[in-house]
C-alpha cells in the first residue's frame, strides 16, 4: 500500500467490505439472506487481524487525521467487539433479520466506519461528521424490527435524543471554533489555556453533546426504552462500541495537547461522574426486565469511567481504556446470555432465568462471570478495572470520589447477586436444557475467554493503554 494510504488501511478496508456485502446483497437469492452477514462477520474478523497486525502509522490530510496508538488501540476494540455482536446476530431467527440481513450488517457496517474515523479525528468537522455517521444507522438498527410498535417508538425517541445531542454538540463546537479560529485540534488545545469565555462556553456545550453519546446521567433518557425494545445481538454491541468511541473523542477533544488545561475539566467530570454512578445505580435496583437492569448497569459503568476522566492524567485515560475492554466482554457477555434464555422462555424478566444452573450449568457459570466482573468482584476483568480507575483518581486526590464510588459498588452488587440467586437457589419452571446456538454460544464462550484471561492476566492490555494513553499528555 502507498505510504500515504497507510493511515487509512482500516477505513479503506471496510469501505471495501462494504462494496462487497451490498454486492452480495443484490445478488442473493430467496427470502434467506444470512449468507450476506457470514460475508460480514468473516470480512470483520479479517479487519481485526489486520488492525492486530499493523503499528501506529502517524498523520495524513495535514493532521486532520491520525493513526497513532490510541486510534490503532481503539479501532481493534471497536472490530473486536462488532465481530462478536455480528456473530451472536448470526443465529437469529426472527424473520426481518433473516429476510432483510443484508440491510442490517450495511447498517452496523456503515456505524462502525464512523467509529474508526471518529478515533482518529483531530479536525472538530471531522469530528462531527463521523460523530453522524456512527450514529445515524443505530437509530434505523433500532427500529429495525418495524413491525414492532415498541421498537419503533424506541427508535423515535433514541432518534429526537441523538438529534438534540447532535444540535447542543454543534452549537457548542462552533464556539469553540470561534474562540480557537480553527477547527484543527491542536490549535483548540492551544487556546484552551487562554481563558476566553467563549472557548469555556462552547467546551461545555460541547461536553453536554458527548454526555448524550456515551449516555451519562440526565443525558441517559434514551437508554431503557432502547435496550428493551431493539434485538438483543444489537443492544450487547449498541452497549458498548458508541460509548467507547465517545470516550475515545472526549479525550481528543479535551486531554490531547490541552497540558495542564487538562485540569478545568476536573471538578466537571468528577460531578457528573458523582450523579451518573448514583443515579445509575439506584434506579437499577427495582428493575424485573433483565434488559433494562443491564441498560441502568450500564449508566452506572459510565459512572465508574467518568472517574477515570475526572483523573485528568495519562494513567486515567488509560484506565478508562482498560475498563472498556473489560466492560466490552462482560457487558456482551451478561446481553448474550439473556438473548439465549429470552428464545428459550419467551421472555426478558428476571424470572425467566430461575433455576438456570440446573438446566444448562455452563451457561449459567458464564452468566455468573459475567455479573461478578460487572460487579468488580476478584479475580475477574471487572476487578482490576474498577480497582484501577479508583487508583487513578485517589492519585489525583478525588479521594471523596473513590469512597463514593467504592459505596456504590456494594448497591451495584445486590442486583447482580438477585440475578445470581435466579439462577443458582430458585427452582426451575421447567427442568428441559436451555437451548444454544453454535454461533451465538461461540460469541459467549469469546466473552467469557476475554472475562478470564483480563481477570488473570490484566497487564498486558493495562500496559498497552498506558502506551497510547501516555503521548496525550
Amino acid at each position: 500500500m502507498s505510504p500515504s494510504l497507510a493511515p487509512f488501511a482500516l477505513e479503506l478496508g471496510l469501505a471495501g467490505l462494504l462494496l462487497i456485502v451490498f454486492m452480495a446483497n443484490l445478488l442473493a437469492r430467496g427470502s434467506d439472506r444470512r449468507a450476506v452477514g457470514w460475508i460480514a462477520t468473516a470480512g470483520v474478523l479479517v479487519l481485526l487481524g489486520v488492525a492486530m497486525a499493523i503499528p501506529p502509522q502517524g498523520s495524513a490530510l495535514g493532521g486532520i487525521f491520525t493513526q497513532d496508538g490510541l486510534a490503532l488501540f481503539s479501532k481493534r476494540l471497536f472490530l473486536a467487539a462488532t465481530f462478536i455482536g455480528l456473530l451472536a446476530g448470526m443465529s437469529a431467527t426472527e424473520g426481518p433479520f433473516i429476510r432483510r440481513a443484508g440491510e442490517y450488517h450495511l447498517l452496523v457496517l456503515a456505524s462502525l466506519l464512523g467509529m474508526l474515523v471518529l478515533a482518529s479525528a483531530r479536525d472538530l468537522i471531522v469530528l462531527f461528521v463521523a460523530f453522524e455517521l456512527m450514529s445515524l444507522p443505530l437509530y434505523v438498527l433500532t427500529g429495525f424490527r418495524k413491525g414492532e410498535g415498541v421498537a419503533v417508538e424506541a427508535a423515535l425517541k433514541f432518534f429526537l435524543v441523538g438529534s438534540v445531542s447532535s444540535a447542543v454538540m454543534a452549537y457548542g463546537l462552533s464556539f469553540v471554533y470561534g474562540a480557537a479560529r480553527t477547527t484543527n485540534l491542536a490549535g483548540v488545545a492551544k487556546a484552551m489555556g487562554s481563558g476566553d469565555p467563549l472557548m469555556t462556553l462552547g467546551l461545555l456545550a460541547a461536553f453536554a453533546g458527548f454526555g448524550f453519546k456515551i449516555a451519562a446521567f440526565p443525558f441517559h433518557m434514551w437508554v431503557p426504552d432502547t435496550y428493551e425494545a431493539a434485538s438483543t445481538p444489537f443492544v450487547a454491541w449498541l452497549s458498548v462500541t458508541p460509548k467507547a468511541a465517545g470516550f475515545v473523542a472526549l479525550f481528543r477533544v479535551y486531554f490531547e495537547g490541552a497540558g495542564e488545561g487538562a485540569t478545568l475539566w476536573i471538578s466537571m467530570a468528577a460531578m457528573l461522574a458523582t450523579v451518573t454512578i448514583v443515579a445509575g445505580n439506584l434506579m437499577a435496583l427495582p428493575q424485573q426486565n433483565t434488559k433494562r437492569l443491564l441498560a441502568y448497569s450500564g449508566i452506572a459503568h459510565i459512572g465508574y469511567m467518568l472517574v477515570g476522566v475526572a483523573a485528568a492524567s495519562a494513567t486515567g485515560t488509560a484506565m478508562v481504556l482498560f475498563y472498556l475492554v473489560a466492560y466490552v466482554f462482560g457487558n456482551m457477555g451478561a446481553f448474550l446470555v439473556v438473548d439465549v434464555v429470552a428464545r428459550a422462555e419467551g421472555s426478558e424478566a428476571t424470572s425467566a432465568l430461575r433455576g438456570l444452573a440446573q438446566r444448562s450449568p455452563l451457561l449459567a457459570l458464564a452468566m455468573l462471570l459475567f455479573l461478578l466482573s460487572l460487579g468488580g468482584i476478584p479475580f475477574v476483568a471487572g476487578f482490576w478495572a474498577k480497582l484501577y480507575v479508583f487508583w487513578a483518581a485517589a492519585e489525583r486526590g478525588l479521594y471523596w470520589l473513590v469512597l463514593l464510588a467504592a459505596l456504590l459498588t456494594v448497591v451495584a452488587l445486590f442486583y447482580y447477586l438477585v440475578v445470581a440467586k435466579r439462577m443458582y437457589i430458585e427452582a426451575p419452571v421447567r427442568t428441559e436444557r436451555v437451548p444454544l446456538p453454535f454461533a451465538l454460544g461461540l460469541a459467549v464462550l469469546l466473552c467469557v475467554v476475554g472475562v478470564v484471561a483480563l481477570g488473570v492476566y490484566p497487564r498486558a492490555v493495562v500496559m498497552a493503554a498506558l502506551r497510547v494513553a501516555a503521548p496525550l499528555f
